[in-house]
């Protein structure tokens, strides 16, 4: 077994709402600053930087899976991890061709910048990645599904564009054996809130926007193999997996 430090919530460059600072060098960097072994690129509705942030930080060491933070029509937002680099971009393909028809306002969001692991400026998304997918909660989960990919709901505390302030309750269906938490959230007093929640494994990452961001969240993740599909493995307790935050 590998107990690996992870933050499984990253921003790119490619985010409007995060800093153009977010190079693949600079976080790889950070990270390791702060002893992070396992990353995750999750940008809003798009996976596009993530060969090139791939590249970068398995040259520095670093294990690497492909996400993105999918935000459904309801204004959920979801994480989806996949083991399977093609499986990702094919479905990329298809959570693109969802998205609202509505350009981005650099102005107001900020630019959405997808470049190569040199950090050469490879093109400016113009749609808007920071609205919603024309995919519901259920939809979206099937179309992961599809991929053999695994969603997780983002910062399930938050008190817009989560689960529960959109929906006001986490249904029965579809089931997520994981949940993930804001950085700084104190798990035992939000608990108390949220009894119903008690037996669900939560998932602490740093939804970093920034580089200082970085290091504020993270999980020790026990599994086999740096893999989605190990961590939902480790969120039932298989073996000796488990998730520490």
């Amino acid at each position: 077994m590998l107990s690996l430090r992870a933050d499984l919530h990253i921003h790119s460059v490619l985010s409007p709402c995060g800093g153009l600072e977010m190079s693949p060098e600079a976080i790889s960097r950070r990270l390791k600053q702060f002893g992070i072994q396992w990353l995750a690129i999750t940008d809003h509705n798009s996976m596009a930087n993530c060969a090139a942030y791939q590249k970068v930080a398995e040259k520095e060491k670093l294990l690497f899976t492909w996400g993105v933070e999918i935000q459904s029509a309801e204004e959920i937002h979801l994480l989806a991890y996949f083991d399977d680099p093609i499986a990702a971009q094919k479905f990329d393909v298809e959570l693109y061709n969802s998205l609202l028809p509505i350009d981005n306002d650099p102005d107001f969001f900020g630019d959405q910048v997808v470049i190569d692991e040199n950090e050469n400026i490879l093109r400016v998304e113009t749609r808007a990645l920071i609205n919603s997918s024309q995919w519901d909660l259920n939809t979206v989960v099937e179309k992961v599904g599809n991929y053999n990919g695994l969603v997780v709901p983002a910062h399930i505390d938050a008190y817009v564009n989560s689960i529960l302030s959109q929906l006001g309750f986490l249904p029965d269906k579809p089931h997520f054996p994981i949940l993930a938490i804001s950085a700084g959230l104190d798990v035992n007093s939000w608990l108390k809130e949220h009894p119903e929640l008690q037996d669900r494994a939560l998932l602490r990452a740093s939804d970093a926007h920034y580089l200082s961001d970085l290091g504020k969240g993270f999980s020790t993740i026990t599994v086999e193999k740096p893999l989605a599909q190990e961590l939902l493995l480790a969120a039932k307790g298989v073996g000796r997996r488990h998730i520490e935050i």
